[in-house]
């Protein structure tokens, strides 16, 4: 079991453990910096928040849109605003009762350009492994003869010229500093003499010698787990701690890093109890995070999958399944998923598994490849569950039995090789799943995001309450998110998209020259609706998912003629929901935003999602964030919600404004039970602090068997008012029917009256 982390309310030092009440999630670009954030700041207390989640504010790539390409851990990025304008915004904060927590990439590191502004790794350039920062990096000299292979050219015949006075060797606009000594020699030994060896991109794909991350290879691995780099690359973010500026931190991809354990361990010695830390970590569906890991929990993926699944059905999806197969001849998801990963790892990431086999000797390597493809998490850690039986059986299949015994003994006695096969597996499952399979398998795409089982998206009442209370007792600090800057869809396309379960038909013919991109076209358009942009947005979606998916074109080999025919599969207008499916979509957005909002664990808004939030993937969820300033305004002013838009802001609002003021409420964790003939449409629970909540599921299934009937819902003892709108003539008690109690909506937030 986890280490629990809560207070009193009245514990306000920065060194005591303080657990946000929900955090607000802000992506910082050098056109929304620290100025604008403060801001904002006045709307987001009165949204109810008590945390700005705040994406990478280290120095990165000029330009950068994301931050996760960072260059200095030492300063605040200038472009926001520099760390003047950070604790400026820290003060801002604090003064309407706000804190901040930071997004850190502890992981990698910039290949930038120009290269210098990565100082540690130009010194490395230039110094080679006899540099007090060659420790910092993932490089194996022996691999590259020696020299560090850098794929930065963009043809492997590009001319060098040499400026011995700088010290510097020149590519086009590029720069690489000079070995000393090696300034006079001729060109060809000059460039051998180097302790790197500049190469077309394309060569990362074989060569590469060191880690990167996932398949980026301008993002070079950092050793985190040397103390001395822990302590160089951290000094700014646990000095920000230290100082009250920032009270949490999010740890970006925790699975890149040797130890994770050990990491997390001594981030915590240093920052202090008081710094309430999560991880990103995708977790399988029977997965769980390892009990020893002294953080708060995760970012909320696995939160994700089970609001999204509550409100899928099962039925239905198979049935879209099936009809997708049927018109696309796609392989089932299973061999979809493995055809994905081995291609994945044998061809993107050749350069990693052949590390690992050479580490592993010929006998042995074959063991490697097989084992890798069918672990079915991210990766394993020392000391927790290896690969099951399953798992070991189909490796030996194709491996031998004695080769995967070998490659088990080998993971148990070497820990370097332990931790590279780990993080090769977690790059693996990421760009495989994620960002190739998910992209291929298209018959319910609100099913193929992060975290999720495309498979087998439906997830049971029973098993949705089963996970919340787990989450209750062993993670209560956890994150939780719907929307986030790498989902692949917003929560509300998603929920539109989701409602197709319940009318598979809606789908109509899908076909054409390449149906599967058609299928992909269809539900896209379907989800995002009529918004600001619409064709260009879709039209850039559908080139990220060809691309992604790998099928007809793709980001290393795009195919002109293919891709200029993309853009014909963007309906010429607005593709909306059937009004029945519409109004499925309006339950699924507000049930989804009230199990959010109310269930175990710590909410996260991504910006712009308290109000109807349609986005597609990377970088239209990145857009410049909308605040519903005037909307939550008039709300406040007694104005009646009108849309969908204006229901969603006001229940948000109403929760988040409740976690800040009344935390208490939100303890404990019980199941309720409806009674009658549309007892399974019913999904409703109580935090035994004060609070019940009750969504409507599958509710076009609902209206088409005749509405809720005689359903009723025995409540908790006590009078229990609405958290948000009208007050009823009299609270509700007892055993109360549910057309009654959801007669204004698909859903309710109560609270105990007195």
């Amino acid at each position: 079991m986890s280490q629990r982390y809560s207070i009193s309310q009245s514990e306000s030092d920065v060194h005591k453990p303080v657990i946000p009440a929900s955090t607000y999630r802000l992506q910082l670009t050098p056109a929304f910096p620290f100025a604008a954030a403060r801001a904002a700041v006045p709307y987001l207390a009165s949204l109810g928040v008590s945390h700005l989640h705040l994406s990478p504010v280290l120095e990165a790539v000029p330009g950068s849109p994301h931050g996760y390409d960072v260059t200095d851990h030492g300063r605040v990025r200038e472009e926001l605003g520099g760390e003047r304008g950070l604790r400026a915004l820290a003060a801002a904060a604090r003064e309407r009762g706000l804190a901040l927590v930071l997004d850190i990439v502890p992981n990698h590191m910039a290949l930038p350009t120009p290269l210098r502004l990565n100082r540690p790794l130009w010194e490395v350039l230039r110094e080679g492994p006899g540099s007090p920062y060659a420790r910092w990096f993932d490089i194996d000299w022996e691999a590259g003869g020696g020299q560090l292979l850098l794929p930065v050219l963009a043809e492997p015949d590009e001319p060098f010229t040499v400026d011995a006075g700088a010290g510097l060797l020149r590519c086009g606009d590029r720069e690489f500093p000079l070995r000393a000594g090696t300034a006079g020699l001729p060109l060809p030994e000059l460039l051998a003499a180097q302790w790197y060896r500049p190469a077309c991109w394309r060569e990362a794909r074989t060569g590469l010698n060191y880690r990167r991350f996932f398949t980026i290879s301008d993002l070079i691995g950092v050793r985190v787990e040397d103390p001395a780099v822990f302590a160089a690359t951290h000094a700014k973010v646990l000095e920000l701690v230290r100082d009250g500026v920032v009270a949490g931190l999010r740890i970006d991809h925790v699975d890149g890093l040797a130890d994770p354990e050990e990491y997390l361990r001594r981030l915590r010695a240093a920052a202090g109890p008081g710094c309430w830390v999560v991880v990103e970590k995708i977790l399988a569906r029977a997965e769980r995070l390892p009990p020893a890991w002294p953080v708060a929990g995760t970012t909320g993926y696995d939160a994700l999958h089970r609001v999204d699944g509550v409100f899928t059905d099962g039925a239905g999806a198979d049935e879209l399944a099936a009809l997708y197969r049927e018109s696309t001849g796609t392989p089932s998801w299973q061999e979809t998923a493995s055809a994905a990963t081995r291609e994945v790892l044998t061809v993107d990431l050749a350069a990693e598994l052949g590390t690992l086999e050479r580490r592993a000797g010929p006998d042995i390597a074959p063991a490697v490849r097989e084992l890798l493809i069918e672990t079915p998490v991210y990766r394993t850690y020392p000391g927790g569950p290896g690969p099951d039986a399953r798992t070991l059986e189909r490796a030996a299949a194709r491996a031998g039995t004695a080769a995967v015994d070998g490659v088990r003994r080998l993971l148990e006695r070497n820990p370097a090789f332990e931790a590279r096969f780990a993080q090769t597996s977690a790059a693996l499952r990421a760009k495989a799943l994620e960002d190739r399979a998910f992209y291929r398998w298209a018959p319910l795409l609100s099913a193929t995001e992060v975290g999720g089982e495309p498979g087998a998206p439906a997830v049971p009442v029973a098993e949705f309450h089963a996970y919340c209370a787990e989450r209750e007792r062993d993670w209560p600090a956890s994150g939780t998110v719907l929307s986030t800057h790498d989902t692949k869809r917003s929560a509300d396309v998603r929920a539109r998209i989701s409602a197709l379960s319940q009318a598979p038909g809606a789908m109509g013919e899908v076909g054409g020259p390449d149906p599967q991109l058609a299928w992909v076209a269809r539900q896209t358009a379907l989800g995002l609706g009529d918004v600001p942009e619409r064709g260009p947005r879709l039209a850039a979606a559908l080139l990220k998912a060809a691309r992604e998916a790998g099928l007809r074109t793709s980001w290393t080999d795009p195919d002109a003629a293919y891709e200029a025919g993309i853009a014909d599969l963007v309906p010429p207008g607005p593709l909306e929901l059937p009004p029945a499916l519409a109004e499925a979509a309006r339950a699924n957005v507000l049930g989804m935003t009230l199990l959010h909002l109310t269930m175990p664990g710590v909410p996260e808004v991504y910006q712009g999602s308290e109000s109807e939030f349609r986005a597609l993937v990377d970088p239209d969820n990145r857009r410049p964030a909308a605040f519903p300033r005037e909307a939550l305004a008039a709300l406040d002013a007694g104005t009646a919600p009108a849309t969908l838009a204006e229901e969603k802001l006001a229940l948000t609002a109403a929760l988040l404004r409740l976690r800040r003021s009344r935390p208490a409420l939100f303890s404990g964790y019980a199941p309720l039970t409806a009674h009658g003939p549309a007892s399974g449409h019913c999904l409703a629970y109580t935090r035994p602090g004060g609070l019940v909540a009750v969504a409507t599921r599958l509710s076009h299934h609902l209206t088409r068997a005749g509405g809720w009937r005689d359903t009723t819902l025995p409540l908790p003892p006590g009078p229990w008012l609405p958290a948000h709108g009208p007050t009823p003539p009299a609270p509700h008690e007892g055993e109360v029917r549910l057309d009654r109690l959801l007669a204004a909506g698909p859903v309710a937030a109560l609270v105990r009256a007195g």
